[in-house]
């Protein structure tokens, strides 16, 4: 049979038939179609869980961004990775920002000084010079920096360095170099402040470092190793870190932004371009990185306005060295856990209230202390003139003396 016998076939069917099919064909799969249709479609709008698992079955795909499926108590989770690219043009945006707003408000500052060093007998000189940055806070010319940028003087058995001879300052975007005069420091808090004679400078704008966050964006702005106006950014590691120091304890900032030789004394930024830290120091060694640490701004301010005031930071005194005294050592000598006074100061506050050498204070003020920074703590939070009450181990016996605060020469 050739092609002609087939359709001739399909042509030679009744009259009957013929309209069976065509019922078939032109009405009913038409109707059912749009049933099924219009069942899917108000399935998919009022979220029939049933239909539309039958249709993502059968397209292949999932219908959540993730689902669970619970098997004799377990669960287990599937997701679906998004794949969608994160743009990074709005924290590029906020670097951006932040850097020219406070760059013109940081100074590279160069320290010249006179290394001394014993040669069979004789001393031998030698020019030496040391960089650091600053932070312009008036537009007077008052720049804030740490104290060991400007005050480098330091002894070893191998050398001695003078204190500076010279310190001078350049602006951003400016060669000139401008002579500046040491305005205080403040070796206790490792802050100065210095000053250059010259009008209408950017001073930075100061942000609030109490009410910072960890993980939230920061920037390190200063001089690293001479490399003026660099720029480093990371993220808020601690908000109240403490350090000890040179044999001081700080309550600084902790970031992993850059920080490097010659960034001390420079800005910690935020994201609105605000400083609210002054680096100061970083951690390094093998293993180490991305440690750094800045004082906060809001501890400096008291500070720097007493320096350019009076020239230094005045502060409550005692006048006593001690030494901390634990459970153990108080057992080995007879004693008690406490401060145990060496010495006494002349003319001191100490002395003055009586004081003496091989006490051993164990109260401030109704509050047990154990080692010398927890005296410092409580007398710190008094005012030079005010008296407290301390609790003295002498000779197997407990005394009470009031003592007047003097100021810390």
């Amino acid at each position: 049979m050739d092609n002609n016998d087939f359709f001739k076939t399909v042509d030679s069917k009744s009259p009957q038939k013929r309209a069976k099919v065509g019922f078939f064909r032109g009405i009913l799969v038409p109707f059912i179609s749009g049933i099924l249709g219009t069942v899917l479609i108000i399935g998919l709008c009022i979220n029939i869980p049933v239909v539309k698992e039958k249709i993502a079955d059968y397209l292949g795909v999932s219908t959540s961004t993730s689902s669970k499926k619970e098997d004799s108590g377990n669960k287990q989770t599937t997701s679906v990775t998004n794949t969608n690219l994160i743009s990074l043009e709005e924290y590029s945006d906020t670097g951006i920002y932040a850097a020219n707003k406070v760059l013109p408000s940081i100074v590279g500052i160069t320290v010249e000084y006179t290394v001394n060093t014993p040669y069979f007998g004789y001393s031998m000189q030698s020019a030496g010079t040391a960089t650091g940055s600053g932070v312009i806070i008036s537009k007077d010319g008052y720049i804030l920096t740490n104290n060991h940028v400007v005050n480098t003087s330091s002894t070893s058995s191998f050398y001695q360095v003078s204190q500076a001879n010279k310190v001078t300052v350049k602006l951003y975007n400016d060669e000139t170099t401008y002579d500046a005069k040491i305005i205080g420091t403040d070796e206790t808090t490792d802050l100065a402040v210095i000053k250059i004679e010259k009008d209408n400078l950017p001073a930075a704008e100061l942000g609030d470092s109490d009410s910072i966050q960890v993980g939230e964006f920061s920037m390190a702005i200063g001089n690293p190793l001479g490399m003026e106006s660099t720029v480093t950014a990371g993220i808020i590691s601690a908000a109240n870190r403490e350090i000890t120091s040179d044999g001081k304890q700080f309550t600084v900032i902790q970031t992993d932004a850059a920080i490097n030789s010659g960034n001390s004394g420079g800005a910690l930024v935020n994201s609105k371009g605000e400083v609210i830290g002054i680096n100061t120091l970083k951690i390094s060694g093998s293993g180490i990185e991305g440690i750094g640490f800045a004082i906060p701004i809001n501890s400096t301010t008291k500070i720097y306005e007493q320096l350019i005031s009076d020239g230094k930071v005045k502060r409550p005194y005692i006048g006593i060295s001690g030494r901390d005294i634990d459970e153990q050592t108080a057992k080995q000598y007879n004693l008690v856990e406490g401060v145990y006074v060496v010495s006494v100061e002349q003319f001191s506050a100490a002395e003055k209230s009586g004081v003496k050498a091989y006490d051993v204070i164990t109260e401030v003020d109704g509050k047990q202390i154990k080692n010398m920074d927890e005296l410092n703590e409580i007398k710190n939070s008094h005012q030079i003139g005010d008296t407290i009450n301390l609790k003295v181990y002498r000779d197997k016996e407990y005394i009470d003396i009031k003592l007047t605060l003097g100021e810390q020469p």
